[in-house]
């Protein structure tokens, strides 16, 4: 199968540029970008000046099976995924039962192959059961198809039994990621300590328990030596440790959530429990630190975060209500919130989102570089539209953003080299 893009907005995330042309696809490679002159077996799309860029590669995203089908399966997760321009799915391991043995990955991966429309890739329990006491058999889970280990937001508290991981993880080479929160501090909490937490009486954790968790986690990669990545930076306290442990050459990546790039506390108002998330909604401060950060390079990845979860667990009180959101949908039209406000710039956001979640797994993912896979998002960055959650191809319909005014819409999205949505779908 041969395919020529033409007239399009090429963004490429690995040069930071945009710039109008061709792109060419053979056999769902890239083959050709620029100039290209069609050849005479191609199937011709034209892209009619809007975006062209390399899919999203979301870095953990929570899918129901096993053990929760009824809040999102395989299939519902990969038309959402599609329908929101990513085309790589990293699956967290934080299901029902965890994803911590050979057996149960090996499932998933036959489960995710036959029923998803995109690519999904695993990331399995740093510790069995996620209950922080033993850890798994990480060669095994590697030899199965383990991209990644993490409990998720479940901190291992036990240093001895974290350590030791983190030995062996760098002895294969392993990508550790891990939640920084210190857990003591953050239990029960709904809201950022402040004005906003005592006024509207909610249990609230400091932004210092994030601080303290990166820090620990600090110490134990620059003694073992590992790789490792923060899943969710969301306060301007955890940057400059951030900051220093880079520069000191430790093997460090870190990302934050498109809720805490677009979001703050304010948004929860009168307790609107799609807004209740996990780390809680920052401050405004802290939002517009976090924004810097990722321009600047500090913060690597952007994420969806998606967490499906079903009416019964949202329709409680503020404090009773589960934390989480979907996000697979609005994450490109949340981020185009950033590049409206000037913020950042399309590339920026797409190194962010595509490239950068790619190269930390060692993915081909993310570039629009001849002999990349052929992973492709087709938007229009300025098109508006108002959400309505129950339009979105979740099974769950909990997204923070609905009724709200955005902009951005996918237009096609192509997995290696086939097209996996239209806007008809």
């Amino acid at each position: 199968m041969t395919i020529l893009f033409t007239n399009a907005r090429l963004i490429d995330p690995e040069s930071l540029t945009e710039s109008h042309g061709d792109l060419l696809v053979r056999d769902g490679a890239i083959v050709a970008v620029g100039q290209v002159e069609p050849p005479s077996d191609a199937e011709v799309i034209d892209c009619g000046g809007k975006c062209l860029a390399p899919g999203i590669v979301d870095l953990g995203v929570k899918i129901g099976e096993p053990g929760e089908r009824h809040k999102e399966s395989f299939r519902s997760a990969g038309l959402a995924a599609a329908a929101g321009g990513v085309t790589t799915i990293i699956a967290r391991p934080d299901t029902t039962p965890a994803i911590d043995t050979p057996e149960t990955l090996e499932f998933v991966t036959r489960r995710a192959a036959e029923s998803s429309p995109v690519r999904i890739r695993h990331m399995a329990a740093l510790t069995k059961g996620r209950e922080g006491r033993e850890m798994t058999e990480l060669g095994f889970l590697i030899d199965a198809g383990a991209v990644a280990f993490t409990d998720s937001d479940r901190v291992v508290t036990d240093t001895k039994v974290l350590s030791r991981a983190l030995t062996y993880a760098r002895a294969m080479e392993a990508l550790v990621i891990g939640h920084p929160q210190e857990p003591g501090l953050s239990r029960g909490a709904s809201a950022t300590s402040g004005k906003f937490a005592s006024l509207r009486g909610l249990p609230a954790v400091s932004p210092m328990a994030e601080r303290i968790g990166i820090d620990r986690d600090l110490g134990l990669v620059e003694m073992t030596g590992c790789r490792y990545h923060f899943d969710q930076i969301t306060t301007a306290r955890a940057l400059p440790p951030l900051q220093r442990a880079k520069a000191n050459g430790l093997k460090v990546t870190a990302g934050t959530s498109i809720h805490h790039l677009t979001l703050n506390e304010f948004d929860v108002g009168d307790y609107r429990t799609f807004f209740k998330l996990t780390p809680p909604l920052r401050s405004e401060d802290d939002r517009q630190a976090v924004v810097q950060a990722v321009a600047d390079g500090l913060i690597d990845v952007i994420c969806s975060m998606h967490t499906p979860l079903d009416e019964e667990s949202k329709r409680l009180p503020f404090e009773d209500a589960l934390s989480g959101a979907v996000g697979l949908e609005t994450m490109l039209p949340a981020a185009m919130r950033l590049y409206h406000s000037g913020d950042l710039t399309i590339p920026q956001l797409f190194r962010a989102m595509s490239l950068n979640p790619a190269r930390i797994l060692g993915l081909p993912q993310g570039r629009l570089s001849q002999g990349a896979p052929a992973d492709l998002v087709l938007f229009d960055p300025d098109q508006p539209f108002v959400l309505d959650r129950f339009s979105l191809r979740s099974k769950c319909k909990n997204t923070p953003f609905d009724g709200h005014r955005m902009e951005g819409r996918v237009l096609g999205t192509w997995v290696g080299g086939h097209r996996v949505f239209t806007p008809e779908d």
